[in-house]
C-alpha cells in the first residue's frame, strides 16, 4: 500500500514536470514568434525606403517579401517555419550588406532608424531563441531521461526541434556576389 502510494506521488510529480517543460516550450517559442511579428512589421518599410533608392536590388527585396508572406499566411507546421524564418534572417543580412555599400542609403535617416530598429529586434530574436532552445533542450532530456522517458511515452509526448542556424548562414556574406 505504501509502496502504491509512492509510486502514484512519483508518477505525478513526472507527470506535472513534464507538463511544466512543454509549457515552459510553448512560452518560448511564443516570445520568440512576438519578435518576429515585431520584425514582420518592419520588414514593409525598411523595402519601401530601400525600393527608393535601390531599384536594381528588386530580387532580394521580393524574397524577403515572398518569405514574409509565407510565414504570415499560416499554414506551416513549426518545423517549415523554422526553416522560412532562417531564411528571412538570411536575407535581411543581405539586405543590411547592401545598404553598406549605397552611401545615399546608408546616410538615410529613415533607413537608419529602421536599421536600428531591425537591428535591435534581431539581438532580442537572437536571445528568445537561444531561451527557447534552452527550454526545448530541458524539454528533451526530460523526455529521454529514464523514469521521466516512461511518462512522456504514455503521454505521447514527441521531442521538439531546436533553433539552428543553417550551415550557409555560418558563411560571410559576399556583398560582390549579391551586387552581380
Amino acid at each position: 500500500m505504501l509502496l502504491g502510494c509512492i509510486a502514484f506521488i512519483v508518477g505525478v510529480r513526472i507527470y506535472n514536470g513534464l507538463v511544466y517543460l512543454k509549457n515552459q516550450v510553448n512560452k518560448s517559442f511564443s516570445s520568440v514568434d512576438v519578435l518576429l511579428k515585431k520584425r514582420w512589421d518592419l520588414i514593409p518599410n525598411l523595402v519601401a525606403v530601400v525600393k527608393h533608392h535601390m531599384e536594381f536590388e528588386q530580387q532580394t527585396l521580393a524574397e524577403v517579401t515572398r518569405l514574409r508572406s509565407q510565414v504570415m499566411s499560416g499554414g506551416v507546421s513549426a518545423e517549415q517555419r523554422l526553416t522560412l524564418e532562417n531564411q528571412i534572417s538570411r536575407s535581411m543580412g543581405n539586405i543590411v550588406a547592401l545598404i553598406e555599400n549605397y552611401p545615399d542609403l546608408k546616410s538615410d535617416q529613415h533607413v537608419n532608424q529602421l536599421l536600428a530598429s531591425i537591428n535591435e529586434t534581431e539581438e532580442q530574436i537572437s536571445a528568445a531563441r537561444r531561451f527557447y532552445n534552452a527550454a526545448v533542450t530541458e524539454y528533451n532530456n526530460a523526455l529521454e531521461m529514464f523514469p521521466s522517458n516512461i511518462v512522456a511515452s504514455y503521454m505521447r509526448y514527441r521531442s521538439k526541434e531546436l533553433f539552428v542556424t543553417p550551415a550557409e548562414e555560418r558563411a560571410n556574406v559576399n556583398v560582390g556576389e549579391l551586387l552581380n
